[in-house]
């Protein structure tokens, strides 16, 4: 037993369940939430410790033992996630003390944003697939009422789309695990590892791997049902935006990785083929769907789907330094596209707008902040020696060793895409002169305000330079990481035991 396993999901539903309980105290409520969002940090960077140096931990719940009972497994891959979820959530729960008005927080903003998070956790540390779609559940119902929160009218139209293809996505999903448990009688991944192999009518199995494929290419905004994404998260406060551009689409991909790796990997030439292809279709239609923004949120939110298609690419060619490569690219696109909402944020608190064409001269007015934009807008773009750079050079070279070509060209071309949207931003927010103001200068930031609007920017910056001056270490790990994916028998034999794999 590893009862430690089970912390990342209690330890945010506590803090929901004791904010709801103190639903009229909202100073108790933010402190609160700060000391929950850093308990999961730090839980999260044990958690990975302990796998690091010890191994796949297995926690199985009650008296039930694996495949009967339910099981939480934390492998290399499932501690990497929890600890980007805890510092995301750590950071915009900081962020969220100044930058959320006091509507938006008396309407439940602290205990949704907990649920969140222990939706997103359990998502990552389950072993069973029937929890792990109720942990999208639980993180869809959070993350919708989030969404909608205040109820403004562009609030209600981006929530609608997102909650709509997001319950379809549900439905397949739903439909996928009833007909795999018809099919081999368990839900236990491990299980289903070991079980889906003796089927002998294999392409049933392809059939039910690509209604798992359509259902979390959905969740994690990939072509072509990506639509949803940019419909919606421009539209709630920033701090809402950030933790979803942070940590929603990276659930999606996780559940890729995590099936596509364990359970489906019995026609490989054609599943990961049709991976190969989504991902290129989705890193172009996004960063094309960039170029054409003049919104800051909206440019940013079309680079989700962009980015999304570097870590498909990693799955996709399925090697071990693609793989590799994959990992390191979710680490890096969290903290960075995380970073780069919350600095719209700031740039909207100064000048009171997120469109362009209302913003500008930044550079001299706030040159901090300018050079806090830099940071990731640049390491999104994959320019050395950021946590980008490296990313997309494991990448490439993946995909030029696996005689992908085609792959490594687009990879390449949208790249440069990337690159000249954040230097539009770049020209239009923080070069060019000033507008001429329409309305009355907002008040210029002073005091805690400032410190906690900045503390989490500047922080998830200095994280980005030090992957990138460090990626030698973050290489490693997610090597390591990789190389668990890419022997399933690691996974099952520590949650069923070795005789089972004989």
């Amino acid at each position: 037993m590893n009862p430690e396993i089970a912390l990342p999901i209690l330890i945010p539903l506590l803090g929901a369940a004791v904010s709801v309980a103190f639903w009229r105290h909202m100073a108790l409520q933010r402190h609160l939430a700060v000391l929950a969002t850093g308990a999961l940090l730090a839980i999260g960077l044990v958690l990975l410790w302990e796998v690091w140096h010890g191994g796949i931990l297995v926690m199985d719940m009650g008296v039930w033992p694996a495949p009967f009972g339910i099981a939480l497994v934390a492998d290399l891959l499932a501690a990497i996630m929890v600890v980007l979820a805890g510092f995301t959530g750590f950071a915009v729960t900081l962020y969220s003390l100044v930058s959320l008005d006091r509507e938006h927080e008396n309407f439940g903003y602290y205990p949704l944003l907990q649920l969140l998070l222990a939706g997103v956790c359990g998502a990552f540390l389950t072993g069973d697939i029937f929890n792990l779609f109720v942990w999208f559940e639980v993180m869809l119902i959070a993350s919708f009422a989030l969404l909608v929160l205040g109820g403004r009218r562009t609030q209600m139209e981006g929530g609608l789309k997102y909650v709509t293809l997001n319950l379809i996505a549900s439905a397949i999903f739903l439909t996928a695990v009833g007909l795999l448990y018809g099919m081999v009688g368990t839900l236990n991944m491990a299980d289903l590892a070991v079980k889906l192999a003796q089927v002998e009518a294999q392409g049933l199995v392809t059939v039910l791997s690509l209604l798992f494929m359509i259902a979390f290419g959905i969740k994690a905004a990939a072509f072509p049902l990506f639509f949803w994404l940019p419909a919606s998260y421009h539209t709630p406060p920033v701090a809402i935006s950030a933790v979803f551009a942070g940590l929603l689409t990276k659930v999606g991909v996780y559940a890729l990785y995590r099936v596509f790796t364990l359970i489906f990997t019995h026609d490989v030439g054609y599943t990961h083929t049709l991976l190969l292809w989504g991902a290129g279709l989705t890193m172009l239609t996004g960063v094309l769907g960039a170029a054409a923004q003049f919104e800051f949120r909206r440019i940013l939110s079309f680079h989700i789907i962009s980015q999304i298609g570097y870590m498909l690419m990693g799955l996709a060619l399925f090697t071990p330094l693609a793989l590799l490569g994959g990992i390191f690219y979710i680490v890096h696109h969290i903290v960075v596209k995380t970073n780069l909402f919350l600095v719209s944020g700031v740039a909207r608190r100064l000048q009171g707008s997120y469109e362009l064409r209302d913003l500008g001269g930044l550079y001299r007015s706030a040159p901090g902040l300018s050079v806090l934009f830099l940071i990731p807008a640049l390491s999104l773009a994959g320019m050395p020696p950021l946590s980008g750079f490296f990313g997309k050079f494991i990448l490439v070279r993946a995909g030029l060793e696996a005689g992908a070509y085609a792959i490594v060209f687009v990879a390449l071309l949208v790249g440069l895409l990337t690159l000249y949207s954040m230097l539009k931003i770049w020209a239009e927010v923080f070069w060019k002169a000033a507008p001429e103001p329409t309305s009355p200068s907002p008040a210029p930031l002073q005091g805690p305000e400032r410190l906690l609007l900045y503390a989490p920017i500047s922080a998830m910056a200095a994280v980005t330079v030090a992957i990138g001056l460090g990626a030698a270490w973050v290489y490693d790990v997610a090597e390591a990481a990789a190389a668990q994916l890419l022997d399933p028998a690691l996974y099952v034999e520590a949650v069923l035991g070795r005789e089972r794999l004989q």
